[in-house]
């Protein structure tokens, strides 16, 4: 009998960042700040824009498919992170609009 896991699916804006991260200089051992992740990705997207990173991070898992299945885990689980969603707050109401005489 299978068992079915729960995967949660990235967004594509998640993805992407976790790509950013997975070929970033920053280590999963350094235990890096929220502020380090978010400086990491967005100085590496910068440097080698979305398919830079995605090239790269499949060359990676080409090359080095034992470490890159553990590595793209804990980028993809920081970034749920570091960029969670904020909780959600109920919408203002709306305000009457002013009619122009």
């Amino acid at each position: 009998m299978a068992t079915m896991l729960a995967v949660k699916t990235p967004t594509t804006l998640a993805a992407i960042r976790a790509e950013a991260l997975f070929v970033s200089a920053v280590q999963a051992g350094d235990a890096p700040t929220p502020d380090q992740v978010r400086r990491a990705v967005a100085e590496t997207l910068r440097r080698l824009g979305v398919r830079g990173c995605a090239a790269q991070l499949a060359g990676e898992f080409g090359d080095h498919p034992e470490t890159a299945v553990a590595r793209m885990t804990w980028a993809l689980e920081t970034v749920s992170t570091v960029y969670a969603a904020p909780s959600a707050l109920p919408a203002p109401l709306p305000r009457p609009l002013a009619l122009a005489s």
